[in-house]
């Protein structure tokens, strides 16, 4: 037993995780009482962030809030504009004669299906001949089509008509949450280097050493190092489990791209279109466009698939400069042992198909945040906890990602071998299986913590129809009435709601200047 209390945290590494990170444990575990803990982040001057992650889920706007930002002032900095979903390309199969096949996978329905699951009804036809799932039951897709914004300047801030996240300049958001953290939340930083990280008898970190020739002790450390995994990968020796053998995907390509013009429009949603060895995403700031190619090595060279995106990009890409950027899918054997917790890459990574990466780190600072042990005494207890529940976290994330693959018809090399049984995780054939004969249901989803819910599943199975999915097999289509009435106030509440909202960069740029102005 040992009854320390634990009152300094050190966390090596800034970036999104490591400055996400101080600010929670900042937030939640210093105060003015005897228990108020210390927080300290090592930033290294020389090592640059990857800052690629430039999409996020609806829960950063629970975060920012928590953490008191306002979120014009978060927006302007940052160059933010408003994601409502994302928008996939090509993804069910090859364009057929020149014509592109799409579908949404959308923040929010207008109703819950786990109050009445309008699906089967859907695959059943009672929605209306030729209506997509979104269009069915969500009023974004019009949304984005349309190019409007998911509020008004006069709604309150992080308040919507619609659920929304955001599209941010990740280095922006780094140095934003910096300053933040360090004059309102009371975060230490020491600009330095780790030369040596020092250990107990028990194996526990004890200190770091500095090439400022500081020696920093603490009690609990969290590592942010990136791919590195300094601490948890390295010191601690925790083993790092690939999955390369379900995600296919293994490098990335980066390409910032300016727009034609000052008042050229903003998409409302991520592009993810699909290539014939990866895909490529096309995320639209405020200032500039964020575009990369995520691909299979295995699959393509790196010169060819550098110009496939140029390609895309079109006439102005010759002048842009590029960023290769390697991925190593898969993650810790342990995500938190002895006083050393990993979040962000130096814990996990999976290719960012579905902007996960964001949205774990915030998981990861709220649970670490609420069950901080207060003395060590604490530390085994709360590390079994984290472990399984983070395991749980990213084997589900891998599952969802690998979903998107399994389902496309397309015909390259790439696409086949992602069909390959051998390629799917435990249980995906048998669950896509079940859901071609009946509906996914709400029991599927039980454990709290679903990084991906109900709704994400319908949203990407119906989106891409797979073929086999037969609407008379589905049973239980005992309320076709109900069905016919909800359909019907879908399609209301989609004309009402978008009669008002506003063009998407015509309310970034009053927000900009004048921020959110509720009447």
């Amino acid at each position: 037993m040992n009854n320390q209390l634990i009152k300094d945290i050190i966390i090596v590494g800034g970036g999104t995780a490591g400055w996400l990170t101080a600010a929670k444990l900042a937030k939640r575990l210093t105060n003015d009482s005897e228990n108020s803990v210390n927080v300290t982040l090592v930033e290294s001057p020389d090592i640059p962030t990857i800052g690629v992650g430039e999409g996020t889920w609806p829960t950063m706007r629970k975060t920012l809030l928590e953490l008191g930002i306002d979120e014009a002032e978060f927006m302007a900095y940052c160059q933010a504009t408003f994601k409502q979903g994302t928008r996939f390309i090509n993804w069910k199969c090859e364009p057929k004669n020149g014509v592109d096949n799409a579908y949404y996978h959308m923040f929010s329905s207008i109703f819950d299906p786990a109050d009445f699951n309008l699906a089967p009804y859907w695959l059943s036809g009672f929605a209306g001949k030729d209506k997509t799932f979104a269009q069915a039951v969500s009023a974004q897709g019009d949304t984005c089509d349309k190019g409007l914004a998911p509020k008004r300047i006069t709604d309150l801030p992080y308040d919507g008509v619609l659920s929304y996240a955001y599209h941010l300049d990740a280095g922006k958001f780094a140095d934003f949450l910096t300053d933040f953290a360090t004059k309102k939340l009371g975060v230490n930083l020491v600009k330095a280097n780790v030369t040596r990280v020092n250990q107990s008898n028990n194996g526990e970190i004890v200190s770091l050493e500095l090439d400022t020739e500081v020696t920093l002790s603490g009690d609990f450390f969290v590592d942010c190092t990136g791919f590195r995994s300094l601490l948890l990968g390295g010191v601690l020796d925790t083993s790092f489990i690939s999955v390369k053998d379900k995600l296919l995907t293994d490098t990335a390509i980066a390409i910032q791209v300016p727009y034609d013009t000052l008042d050229s429009p903003i998409p409302c949603q991520t592009n993810s279109i699909a290539q014939d060895a990866g895909w490529i995403w096309d995320i639209s700031l405020y200032n500039r466009r964020g575009t990369g190619h995520v691909f299979s090595s295995q699959h393509m060279s790196v010169d060819k698939a550098e110009q496939v995106l140029r390609n895309y990009i079109g006439d102005d890409a010759g002048n842009l400069e590029s960023r290769v950027i390697p991925i190593n899918v898969g993650f810790r054997e342990d995500f938190w042992k002895k006083n050393c917790v990993a979040i962000g890459l130096s814990a996990a990574f999976v290719e960012p198909l579905e902007a996960s990466a964001i949205f774990l780190i915030e998981a990861g600072g709220n649970m670490l945040a609420d069950m901080f042990p207060k003395t060590k005494n604490g530390l085994r207890y709360a590390a079994e906890q984290y472990n399984q529940s983070f395991h749980y976290r990213w084997q589900k994330t891998i599952e969802f990602i690998k979903l998107h693959y399994y389902l496309s018809q397309r015909k390259s090399e790439f696409w086949i071998d992602n069909r390959n049984h051998q390629t799917v995780p435990d249980g995906l054939i048998e669950k896509v299986a079940f859901w071609k004969e009946q509906a996914i249901s709400k029991y599927e989803f039980s454990n709290a913590f679903e990084p991906f819910p109900h709704e994400s599943y319908q949203y990407v199975l119906y989106g891409m129809e797979p073929q086999e999915i037969e609407s008379s097999s589905y049973i239980g289509l005992n309320d076709v009435q109900k069905a016919r009435e909800y359909f019907s106030k879908v399609t209301q509440a989609s004309a009402f709601i978008n009669r008002d909202l506003p063009k998407h960069r015509e309310l970034l740029k009053k927000v900009y200047q004048f921020g959110f102005q509720p009447l």
